[in-house]
């Protein structure tokens, strides 16, 4: 018996075939169940390939530190200035979603095991909380969990800074689809 089951109503990859149709990009804000950092030298260059070359579109961007690109939906890279010495980092890391009380059991579980490097958690601008982990591999991982959101609070401030409205108290965000 199998515990795997048919889910492909939440991919927004189309069913194989020669009528195959692409989806068209995803411009809504979502929860990012995953995604990838990709450290770049050379900020306007990289948006340019991405774009020009692979498809993506820039969905919003901080200058001088952060470019976030989209496809589809969950199709997702963050383009950021890499290191002084990008030659220890990581070349690419991978974020996970998790929920806040994960984040202090991931922290002891890591640290438990001995392998590989977990930072303490640490609130972002944009009202996260993450923790990362260097594994044995030498790959980041970002463990990120979404903190109660304040319509009032300062991540709401700095996402209306970049354009992102906040949703109403009902969730539901301005100029969503169906309104």
């Amino acid at each position: 018996m199998s515990n795997y089951y048919n889910a492909i109503e939440m991919s927004p990859v189309p069913a194989p075939g020669p009528d195959a149709v692409a989806p068209e990009p995803f411009h809504g804000i979502y929860g990012m169940p995953s995604f990838v950092t990709i450290p770049t030298t050379d900020l306007a260059a990289s948006v340019d390939f991405w774009t020009r070359g692979l498809g993506f579109f820039e969905l919003f961007s901080v200058p001088g530190q952060l470019v976030h690109l989209r496809r589809w939906a969950f199709q997702d890279v963050l383009l950021v200035p890499a290191a002084a010495a990008a030659e220890q980092v990581p070349a690419v890391s991978v974020s996970f979603a998790c929920v806040l009380n994960q984040v202090d059991a991931l922290v002891a579980a890591c640290r438990a095991h001995g392998a590989g490097a977990v930072s303490e958690p640490a609130d972002t601008p944009w009202g996260t909380r993450d923790v990362e982990v260097i594994t044995p591999e030498k790959a980041r991982i970002v463990f990120t969990a979404a903190k109660p959101f304040d319509p009032a609070g300062r991540p709401a401030q700095n996402l209306e800074a970049l354009g992102i409205t906040a949703p109403d108290a009902d969730g539901v965000q301005e100029g969503a689809p169906g309104e």
